[in-house]
């Protein structure tokens, strides 16, 4: 079943068909939740999404896509969140959540690797709160400039420019192989 007929469904109160969806999207909820700075708290904000997701199901456009505007709810979520706790979020990654990298049976290059990746993911939680949010969305989640407009609630334009400077803060202080 495909998010189209899963929304119609769920709609019409079949709850298996909005489980249907909650279990395709749970591990990208989770992800984007941490990713964006609620940490250990990632999986609660997941499912308070979810929640205010299914109770807003009827205004969602139908023409839409439906990751976009769940990932848009996560990402007001865990800003409610970080901003509740009065200080400012911290990116939690774990290494799993970055590109997959494949096994080396080179000691050395592991090593190098490791301390690459290391570097990234300090600097990456240094970045301005806008500019790691851009970052994270556009190349740790894969959105599109347009789907990062959609989950941040910003002008395509603002996600240019802010992913930009991000980009340019990293490669100033990790280098240009890493950015």
């Amino acid at each position: 079943m495909d998010d189209d007929e899963a929304i119609a469904r769920a709609l019409d109160g079949d709850l298996s068909a909005y489980e249907a969806l909650v279990a395709r999207y749970s591990a990208l909820a989770h992800r984007t939740a941490a990713m964006l700075g609620a940490g250990d708290e990632a999986q609660d904000v997941a499912q308070e999404a979810f929640v205010k997701a299914f109770r807003h199901l009827s205004g969602f456009r139908r023409d839409a896509p439906f990751r976009p505007w769940l990932l848009r709810i996560v990402a007001n979520e865990t800003h409610n969140l970080t901003r509740s706790r009065g200080r400012r979020s911290e990116l939690a990654l774990k290494l799993g959540a970055m590109a997959a990298t494949q096994a080396s049976d080179d000691p050395e290059g592991m090593a190098v690797a490791g301390d690459r990746r290391e570097r990234l993911l300090a600097a990456v939680r240094r970045l301005p709160d806008r500019e790691r949010e851009a970052v994270v969305c556009r190349y740790f989640l894969q959105l599109s400039e347009q789907e990062t407009a959609q989950v941040l609630d910003w002008p395509v334009g603002t996600v240019k420019s802010r992913t930009h400077r991000g980009l340019a803060r990293l490669r100033e202080e990790v280098g240009r192989d890493l950015a």
